[in-house]
């Protein structure tokens, strides 16, 4: 008999050219792969709605995101209240089929258990609250700052509400122990993230320099750099480049004034691979410790060496395949030790066992399956 499910996503899956949807889209071909009819229910919001979805699924419904002070309703996080769409609801309850609801975000109605009826999986990219958190530490004084804090007060109540009411799967083993202490949940699996890489293709050798890669218009990918630029690279000798989406006017203008640094702004996917690829060390610290990096795992399948903070790697089992540093001084030493240290087949060859264990899309696909059915 045809197994099928609902998928419903915050976002709408398709190109995966972010790291919060390569979970959501690999996930969807691996599920796809394995025989399961999909029915993908997707929010848009400035991505259009996208034909390549359809090869993979039997339906895919489009849904608009309220973006007015109205979805600041009953006091849930924005977040979750822009999402609440009665149509979504009717569409859910036209079969017997379970659901897996993608993010804290798209949980509404299962806050208001008008999803009962239906068994139920929740998919934790994050713990939210801390997300929104950090976000507020990191932002400048100003509404998006003040915003980024109620959204994490709100996010904690309502993370604590929601969670005990599904089987949550978390992408790290450090978000199943907060879920699990903070906020009390049980009900919670770890299942890594699905991604688009199958093989190691890192290269040996010596790099020309050191590169951060990322989304730039993200206030804590921002801070990270400017941190990175005013205690890190600090010797111009030490070639850095920075690449990514969507720098600000104040981050291109400060770099513009650093002799041996470069920004990269808005590279083609070519063009990133290649400077990961090319890159002698991937320096890649982490303002929040919860989730897992994509641009890490890029970095470890396709790059050279790698320094992060303890914050990037814990709970993701990723320890091993990289260089941890803590703080600006120890960054500095690892840089220098790294620089004139060869990447060598042996490194290839243990991210090559580590990563084909934890990344198995068809095996983590498996495992879903027995969850949800």
């Amino acid at each position: 008999m045809d197994k099928h499910l609902h998928i419903v996503c915050l976002d709408v899956p398709y190109p995966p050219d972010y790291g919060g949807v390569f979970d959501l889209f690999y996930k969807i071909v691996a599920l796809y792969q394995q025989g399961v009819k999909l029915h993908l229910h997707c929010f848009e919001y400035g991505r259009g709605s996208q034909y390549a979805l359809n090869r993979y699924c039997v339906e895919v419904t489009y849904y608009k995101r309220r973006n007015n002070i109205n979805a600041l309703f009953h006091r849930v996080p924005y977040i979750v209240g822009s999402r609440a769409n009665k149509k979504l609801l009717e569409n859910l309850l036209k079969d017997d089929y379970p659901v897996l609801l993608e993010g804290i975000h798209c949980t509404w109605f299962l806050y208001t258990n008008e999803l009962s009826s239906k068994k139920v999986v929740i998919r934790l990219h994050n713990v939210e609250f801390q997300y929104y958190r950090k976000l507020s530490k990191a932002a400048s004084p100003g509404i998006r700052k003040i915003y980024f804090f109620i959204e994490s007060m709100l996010l904690k109540s309502y993370e604590r509400k929601i969670a005990g009411k599904a089987l949550c799967v978390a992408v790290t083993t450090k978000d199943v122990q907060i879920y699990q202490n903070e906020l009390g949940v049980h009900n919670i699996k770890y299942l890594p993230v699905f991604l688009p890489f199958s093989l190691v293709n890192s290269i040996t050798g010596h790099g020309e320099f050191c590169l951060y890669h990322g989304n730039l218009s993200v206030v804590e990918n921002e801070k990270a750099v400017f941190w990175l630029l005013n205690k890190v690279f600090t010797d111009p000798a030490i070639p850095f480049i920075i690449a990514g989406k969507n720098p600000t006017a104040k981050l291109v203008k400060f770099v513009s004034g650093k002799p041996g640094v470069t920004i990269v702004a808005n590279p083609s996917e070519e063009v990133m691979e290649n400077l990961i690829r090319m890159a002698h060390i991937n320096v890649l610290p982490s303002l929040n410790e919860t989730g897992i990096k994509i641009k890490l795992l890029n970095a470890l399948y396709n790059g050279r060496h790698c320094i992060v903070n303890k914050e990037a790697v814990e709970g993701t089992q990723l320890e091993e395949l990289c260089n941890i540093a803590s703080g600006a001084v120890d960054f500095k030493k690892v840089l220098l030790k790294l620089v004139s240290q060869p990447f060598t087949q042996e490194d290839i060859d243990l991210r090559t066992r580590v990563l084909n264990e934890l990344f198995d899309n068809d095996k983590n696909a498996e495992q879903l399956m027995r969850w949800i059915y």
